[in-house]
């Protein structure tokens, strides 16, 4: 597995799933075009890129390049690193035809490929990721305990926060660990959290 310090950006949840297997790291979808309309994806994209950085993986077609440079112009291009794979003709297994431009998307490309991508995009990077300066990490248990997943009135509360946090509302469970992980140190949630059960 190779581990990045960045989150990483993929286009669609295939890519995503694919990526979990080859990655230790935050992954997020960019949804496809939905990053071009979507304020709370953007904002909180941003947000993450700022803090932590950004490595953009998105398909070699002309879909893939606007996402690609659509988010770069939003981050800002020294927040982001660039992984890119192969252009190679072909259809993944589970579609019934190949898409527009007849090329495998980040999910039908060989893994080998996929990590040549993304290990070239980080021996680009002008820094050095320093672990030690990442937020503590919050667990599954502290959303528990904090009553904003998988207790009564979870999904409430969860939407209260994620509103106030300026998140989008449609995080999973896992996406959600992770961002919270990235913008906050567990104090720093737990005061949000205070002052989100004195409006409750």
């Amino acid at each position: 597995m190779l581990k990045i310090h960045e989150v990483l950006l993929v286009e669609g949840r295939y890519d995503a799933a694919r990526l979990h297997n080859l990655v230790e790291g935050t992954i997020l979808t960019s949804d496809g075009f939905r990053i071009m309309k979507d304020r709370a994806l953007q904002t909180m994209i941003k947000r993450l890129g700022r803090a932590q950085g950004l490595i953009i993986l998105t398909d070699s077609d002309a879909a893939g390049f606007k996402i690609r440079h659509f988010v770069t112009g939003l981050v800002g291009a020294e927040h982001v690193l660039q992984a890119y794979v192969p252009a190679i003709a072909g259809k993944e297994a589970r579609k019934e035809s190949p898409g527009k431009e007849g090329l495998l998307g980040v999910e039908g490309i060989p893994d080998g490929l996929i990590l040549q991508g993304l290990q070239t995009a980080l021996d680009s990077r002008p820094y050095k990721a320093d672990d030690q300066s990442a937020p503590a990490p919050i667990t599954y248990t502290d959303l528990y305990e904090w009553g904003i997943s998988g207790t009564a009135n979870s999904a409430t509360r969860r939407r209260k926060l994620l509103q106030q946090l300026g998140l989008p509302p449609r995080l999973s469970k896992k996406e959600l660990l992770q961002v919270l992980s990235t913008l906050y140190t567990r104090d720093g949630l737990a005061a949000q959290i205070s002052q989100l059960e004195e409006d409750y």
